[in-house]
């Protein structure tokens, strides 16, 4: 089985619901952006250096599972399943109350250079800072 190291509890709030009563599907992309940026924020990449270089967001697409419904927790898992020279993967789980898995979500990152508008590659430091944290080599 694969290990999230990062997880992200939330509560489900009652203005996320839709007009059938569950939470509504864009409520779960403002789940897997927290998440996403959780997970930045664990490895030190949630804001521009001095350098301008940053994370991101190239794409993201979420598989809906479950419904969710009000009132209720979330737990949100992350971890990167790939690394290139200049992107990453992330993948998120979004279980319920019950711990059943209710969305898979998947990010593409890209370390970005904002002062000279083009990607970057990604450090060494960075590449070992996730590598330490997944328990595998990127």
């Amino acid at each position: 089985m694969h290990n999230y190291p990062v997880k992200l509890p939330l509560r489900l709030d009652w203005s996320e619901m839709d007009l059938f009563g569950h939470i509504n599907n864009v409520s779960y992309f403002k789940y897997v952006q927290a998440a996403r940026v959780n997970y930045w924020e664990t490895i030190g990449i949630n804001s521009l250096k001095e350098d301008g270089i940053g994370p991101m967001l190239l794409s993201t697409s979420c598989r809906f599972q479950k419904p969710l419904f009000y009132p209720g927790n979330i737990v949100i898992e992350s971890s990167v399943t790939y690394m290139k020279n200049t992107s990453f993967g992330i993948s998120h789980r979004i279980l319920n109350s019950d711990n059943e898995l209710a969305a898979e979500a998947e990010d593409v990152i890209v370390m970005y250079d904002f002062d000279a508008n083009e990607k970057v590659l990604i450090s060494d430091a960075l590449r070992n800072k996730v590598s330490e944290l997944e328990g595998k080599t990127y």
